[in-house]
């Protein structure tokens, strides 16, 4: 069984008072003191570097880390500003867990924009917080704001009080 798997049925499997299915929702996400300017390491298999579009991917057992957001994948690459002295953009694909804090979000794949501190997620979402869980299409975490929001048959069981 796979991570998602565990998560989704033991989310279910607690909270099975109600199902609420909507368009788009707002749910918080990770800690609003994360620090986008904190520098960010990035272990691998295997790493390429292309000057000519200032890119560098980073393939196998892919780990990103900065504070305390963690982000795996099997493939990230990294575009580099124009002046080559900073990170722009990562684009994580294959399968990605993001983890902040005690929240985790997996998708397909992710787009982090380090400038704006926005991860925009892509592709069965799963974002789960303490014994809660929201699935959707995309979300778009804003990891200063510590608040997520999630679109395209957003899905979550609800928990009454009675439990």
């Amino acid at each position: 069984m796979t991570v998602r798997q565990l998560l989704m049925s033991g989310a279910c499997l607690a909270l099975m008072a109600s199902v609420a299915l909507a368009q788009g929702t707002d749910v918080a996400f990770g800690t609003v003191d994360h620090d986008t300017d904190a520098p960010v390491e990035v272990t691998a298999d295997r790493l390429s570097v292309d000057q000519s579009d200032n890119t560098a991917m980073f393939q196998g057992n892919v780990l990103v880390g900065q504070g305390d957001l963690r982000l795996s994948a099997p493939e990230v690459r990294v575009l580099y500003t124009e002046d080559g002295n900073g990170i722009a953009l990562l684009q994580a694909r294959g399968g990605v867990t993001l983890v902040s804090g005690d929240d985790a979000a997996e998708a397909a794949e992710a787009d982090y924009d380090i400038d704006r501190g926005i991860v925009d997620m892509r592709g069965d979402v799963l974002l789960t917080r303490e014994s809660s869980a929201v699935a959707s299409d995309v979300a778009r975490i804003d990891l200063e704001g510590g608040t997520a929001v999630m679109e395209g048959r957003v899905k979550t069981v609800l928990q009454s009080g009675d439990q």
